[in-house]
């Protein structure tokens, strides 16, 4: 019988091989029996050829790839940056400052709820998987490499959280094989929950947000801790598309999103259909934060100028840190609204002057048009810009935004005009106070003016310079510069404190006695006759009296008397750093000085002639915890005691009986000056209790006239008493230190000043951006001599005189040095300051 392994005639070669040849032949498929030999062994030659050729290439292209990838100890090491965060005095936190806006919280912060949506919508085997799904990434990698847009994203959270962190957003196929040893090796390194942990406070959310704690405060206004179960699938609902599926943008799309997360949860198990079915019916629910630094954004402005300068803008946007600050959020509110009041009430004293910017007129959408106004909350007592979108005689709808405010012709009587289409037109911007809402769900406003006029007011607590207010505007979003800090403007007769003070310096006293009257100054330009706010002349008066009545006769003698270089320098070592000219009218207010600076000056007197430079940080200190260097504020004697309450006597006769006798209504110890340029162009009022320093000024940007009888009684003071009210409130049984009292003491940061307190050198005050001015020690018995001028004799009177006694008169230097001014500068002399 032929052999089962014979495949027909042999050669009669291999007849007559041995046995054991032909064995190992047929085992080893050669040999004529099997003609096809060749072939299979070059078959499987170039097959583990080319399987080693393409696992050497994957070897290589590891290497490649993985040779500048980050180390896992890097990643041990991350600290993602975070918001900076900003307290008041209560610990209150109130602004910010991000260069990426997170807030980083364990993983133990993050509920189930919220974690199960997470997994449902982005990675349903993130338990299981080794950071990579195979299929997923082939998928994504294709995807992402045909199609215009991201269409399957980074697969698992692993993934994704490895390009987050370390990886651009280039669509490479190289990319994606970086993501994929990453991802390999963030599994070998980390657990589950380290690795959800950083997903859950690196992943951006939309609207400038990182991380979910960050979003759930800033969709709603809430802890991720406190979500509920739809809020939760909106937040998890947002990583594929943060812009296409935005809540604030694109509502619609957000809502199909997030009732796709509840499907996939229900679908999972993570939720009952009757859970599924409740949250799917579920409006969004959004409940937008306020935008961050919108309470004090002035005041944040100068905080972000000083920290940048003093540790760098990195360290300053991303460093997480807490900076506590020396504001009073509370006193701060109460400030915004005394500021805007005020002008309103200024506005409506002149009377409706319309001019009013018409959207559809402009060429512009009505639909479409947004007012940087709408980025704020709008609540009652807002004041908001909005644009007319229906008019009739008696009533007028106005979009705030969002909303929706209604108006009758009781909302615009102070105006003057009976019917609203009469002066109103459908796109006209206007300026409304928010006063309530409606039944109907629309809001109650008033019609209010916005004619230019702006305002600022500056508080500080006098016991440590702390300043506890400020506003630098009406409106932050529409001028961010600081009329507080920044604008330099005439000070009228709150420059006369300056004056004052250094003729008791010189030995005057507040009972002297002083005349009133027509007074020519000889300059070489001509006479110089200047002449009182109220135009007429009392004669003798007391020093007390013509400063609280604020006669300019009186001042400008003085300041004659004494020298005005020596008031100039009066004024410097109070810490006013502008720019004065060496003239004679700057002692009735022709200098340019900031409110900053007037308030810090101001504080001087109920301090006893102590001055501490106005600040607004105490403290800073790092995300850990531990502090940054602190500087302590700057302070020094600027004047005696007796001197500093001689002045206190004249400042708290103004509110007693003087311009800013309103005031006296507080029923308070209160001391202060008002101030009124010439033409009315700016109103001052700077005053104090015996804890807080306020200051209050009012006028055009362009210098124009706030009208006639605008003066810093009527334009200025009722701000300043508004917010006085609130900061006195819980202060009502302190005094002013009097004459036999002894020196008031200071404390501040474990600085002590006062009358134990050895002498110090004074310390050289700054101007907040950093420019030194002189602070000469006071001599209070030499007196200045003239700097220039020859001074008309028999109109000073040193002394009371004795009963029955002719008054003894003095006259100044004969070789005073005259001035050598412009010539033209008497032409726009300010005459009528008060």
């Amino acid at each position: 019988m032929q052999s089962l392994f014979s495949r027909g005639p042999r050669p009669p070669e291999v007849e007559t091989e041995p046995t054991w040849q032909r064995v190992i032949r047929r085992a080893t498929l050669n040999g004529p029996d099997y003609p096809s030999r060749r072939i299979a062994r070059r078959m499987t030659f170039f097959a583990l050829l080319g399987a080693s050729a393409v696992f050497g290439g994957m070897c290589g292209l590891m290497l490649i790839y993985s040779i500048n990838l980050p180390q896992m100890t890097d990643l041990a090491r991350y600290r993602p940056s975070t918001t900076t965060e900003l307290l008041d005095v209560h610990g209150r936190v109130f602004g910010s400052f991000a260069l990426e806006r997170r807030v980083v919280v364990p993983y133990a912060e993050f509920p189930p709820m919220l974690r199960e949506a997470i997994i449902s919508i982005e990675d349903k085997s993130f338990e299981s998987n080794w950071g990579v799904n195979l299929v997923r990434a082939v998928e994504a990698a294709y995807r992402d490499l045909h199609e215009d847009q991201r269409a399957q994203g980074a697969s698992t959270i692993t993934m994704q959280l490895a390009r987050n962190l370390f990886l651009s957003s280039e669509k490479t196929y190289g990319r994606k094989l970086q993501e994929i040893f990453l991802s390999m090796q963030i599994e070998r390194r980390f657990t589950k929950q380290q690795i959800f942990e950083l997903y859950a406070n690196q992943i951006y959310l939309g609207r400038g947000t990182y991380g979910f704690e960050a979003g759930s405060e800033y969709y709603f206004s809430k802890h991720v801790r406190d979500l509920t179960l739809p809020e939760a699938a909106l937040l998890a609902a947002l990583p594929k598309g943060p812009e296409y599926y935005s809540p604030v943008r694109y509502p619609e799309r957000a809502l199909k999103r997030r009732n796709l997360v509840l499907s996939e949860m229900l679908q999972d198990g993570k939720i009952t259909q009757a859970q599924a079915d409740a949250a799917k019916n579920a409006p969004l629910g959004l409940h937008l934060e306020a935008p961050a630094n919108s309470v004090a954004p002035y005041f944040v402005e100068e905080v972000r100028r000083q920290l940048e300068k003093e540790y760098g803008v990195e360290e300053v946007h991303g460093a997480g840190l807490r900076v506590y600050t020396t504001l009073d959020l509370g006193l701060q509110e109460v400030a915004n609204k005394a500021v805007l009041d005020g002008t309103a009430s200024y506005e409506r004293r002149e009377g409706w002057k319309g001019n009013l910017r018409n959207v559809v007129l402009s060429g512009m959408d009505l639909d479409s048009y947004k007012s940087p106004d709408w980025t704020q909350e709008v609540v009652k007592g807002s004041y908001v810009h909005g644009v007319v979108t229906q008019v009739t005689a008696k009533r007028v709808v106005v979009k705030l935004g969002n909303q929706q405010a209604v108006l009758g012709p009781e909302d615009w009587a102070w105006t003057q005009n009976v019917d609203g289409d009469s002066f109103l037109r459908t796109g006209d911007i206007v300026y409304v106070e928010v006063e309530g809402s409606r039944p109907d769900g629309t809001l109650r406003a008033s019609l209010q003016q916005d004619s230019g006029a702006q305002a600022s007011l500056m508080a500080m607590d006098n016991a440590t310079g702390e300043v506890v207010a400020m506003v630098g505007g009406r409106d932050f979003a529409l001028s961010q510069f600081n009329r507080a800090t920044q604008a330099e403007r005439q000070a009228g007769s709150s420059f006369k404190p300056y004056v004052y003070t250094t003729a008791f310096e010189a030995g005057a006293k507040p009972t002297d006695i002083i005349v009133d009257g027509p007074t020519t100054f000889p300059t070489p330009s001509g006479p110089y006759t200047p002449h009182n706010y109220e135009k007429n002349y009392v004669g003798a008066m007391t020093l007390t009296n013509a400063f609280a009545e604020s006669r300019n006769i009186p001042a400008l003698k003085l300041a004659y008397k004494y020298g005005i270089r020596k008031v100039i320098e009066t004024a410097h070592r109070f810490g006013v750093t502008s720019d004065i000219p060496a003239f004679l009218p700057v002692a009735i207010g022709a200098a340019d000085i900031t409110l900053f600076e007037q308030v810090g000056s101001y504080s001087v007197f109920p301090n006893d002639g102590i001055r501490i430079e106005p600040h607004y940080i105490r403290r800073v200190t790092q995300a850990n915890g531990l502090p940054l260097d602190e500087k302590p504020p700057q302070i020094n004697e600027v004047i005696s005691v007796e001197t500093a309450r001689e002045m206190m006597q004249l400042l708290q006769t103004v509110v007693r009986g003087g311009t800013a006798t309103a005031a006296a209504q507080l029923n308070h110890p209160l001391g202060g000056k008002t101030g009124t340029t010439n033409n009315y162009t700016d109103a001052w009022f700077i005053g104090f209790s015996p804890s807080v320093t306020c200051g209050t000024w009012i006028g055009f940007d362009n210098r124009q006239s706030l009208g006639d009888k605008e003066t810093g009684a009527r334009a200025a003071l009722p701000i300043w008493m508004e917010f006085m009210r609130a900061a006195i409130a819980d202060k009502p049984n302190e005094a002013f230190a009097t004459g036999g009292a002894p020196k008031k003491t200071l404390n501040v940061q474990g600085s002590q000043l006062g009358e134990a307190a050895p002498p110090a050198k004074p310390v050289v005050p700054k101007t907040p951006g950093g420019q030194a001015v002189s602070v000469d020690k006071p001599d209070a018995k030499k007196a200045a001599a003239p700097s220039k001028f020859v001074e008309p004799k028999s109109f000073w009177v040193s002394k009371p005189p004795p009963p029955g006694s002719a008054a003894k008169k003095t006259s100044g230097s004969s070789g005073a040095k005259q001035s050598s001014e412009p010539q033209s500068f008497w032409v726009s002399r300010p005459n009528g300051t008060r």
